[in-house]
């Protein structure tokens, strides 16, 4: 390994050590905006904004278009399965365990390093670094917030555990909260209007509905009623029933579509919860997939959500680790995962032309 690979490693220990639950990572981004200050004497304020960070490589030029590399510093809860300490960076072999250790903390600090290495020529593109928070809830002050403070972004690279392959969509979330109105009365009378009855009817059409046009990376768009609640007691007919509907999105649909074909066609009250979530898509002809695809790279279609979906730009998401590790008991990375990772990004951004 040479000395990014090393800094990456000591840094993601570093990382896994300062407990960084979702809203709750000051002490997380305090540390990482210490250590950017120092690394990077050459290039500009850490700016931050709440427990969001970014940095440029050099002055930002108009001229230029401009390439954003992003990654998460906000983990989940740790289960109670672990057998050992979460915040304990352990490295065993070529393993090296942690929460947070391959969501996302190996890419994120795999994107560091690559940009560390990259501020040091000049490129065509201008070059941002940022590191959100609340990625894992989906928060208010997350990406969100941190993103209307950047220069709009012509190519996202958005950090997640994808094998170092290339996730050239991703579904989009929707969730709706649905309420059948009825009229109550004594239930040994026949009396009222059963709205769990009539949520029954509009239940079974989300069950059955297809949205007729179907991806071939991330398939159909697919619904779940996941939540339902209705009754007071026992012998009165009730007058209200709700239920919660999860919805994930392709590409080939906005949210806001989605909830004007299910209005359409259900006889509840739909609130959507937030319509912001859309499916991400990158054309396979953008010049990012082809130069990956040059290298050997393959793609596909991610089926889990993360900041692209709050990043209005053009994204690929791709990082090391594996998805199926995160959010489990006694995560990991592979120490090998991390050199390659840096390795990866380098061959694909150093000289890119967007």
């Amino acid at each position: 390994m040479n000395k990014n690979h090393e800094n990456a490693i000591a840094l993601l220990q570093n990382l896994i050590a300062i407990p960084s639950f979702s809203r709750e990572e000051k002490a997380a981004a305090d540390f990482l905006q210490q250590e950017i200050t120092v690394r990077l004497t050459d290039s500009g304020t850490v700016n931050r904004k709440g427990n969001n960070l970014w940095v440029f490589a050099r002055a930002f030029n108009p001229q230029k278009k401009t390439l954003l590399l992003n990654s998460h510093i906000d983990t989940v809860r740790s289960v109670s399965a672990w057998s050992r300490e979460p915040f304990k960076p352990d490295v065993e072999g070529d393993k090296l365990f942690g929460l947070g250790s391959n969501d996302a903390g190996a890419s994120l600090v795999c994107l560091l390093e690559t940009f560390c290495i990259l501020a040091k020529t000049e490129q065509s593109y201008n070059l941002i670094f940022s590191v959100s928070a609340e990625e894992e809830v989906s928060g208010k002050d997350g990406c969100a917030t941190m993103i209307t403070e950047l220069p709009p972004i012509d190519l996202a690279v958005v950090g997640e555990p994808t094998g170092m392959q290339m996730a050239v969509t991703e579904k989009g979330l929707l969730v709706l909260d649905c309420t059948a109105q009825g009229k109550s009365g004594h239930a040994a009378r026949e009396e009222g209007e059963n709205a769990l009855y009539k949520a029954i009817d509009d239940i079974n059409w989300f069950r059955t509905y297809r949205f007729p046009k179907q991806s071939e990376l991330s398939g159909a768009v697919k619904m779940s009623v996941t939540m339902i609640n209705a009754g007071t007691q026992h012998n009165v007919v009730p007058d209200k029933c709700t239920f919660v509907v999860d919805i994930r999105t392709n590409e080939f649909y906005k949210n806001t579509e989605v909830v004007e074909i299910v209005k359409q066609n259900v006889s509840c009250d739909v609130v959507p919860r937030s319509t912001h979530l859309n499916s991400s898509h990158i054309p396979l002809a953008h010049p990012i997939v082809q130069r990956g695809l040059a290298l050997g790279l393959t793609y596909y279609g991610s089926p889990t959500s993360s900041d692209q979906m709050r990043i209005p730009y053009t994204s690929i998401k791709i990082g090391p680790g594996e998805s199926s590790r995160s959010h489990t008991a006694d995560e990991f990375v592979l120490l090998s995962e991390i050199k390659n990772g840096i390795d990866t990004y380098i061959q694909l951004l150093d000289g890119f032309e967007l």
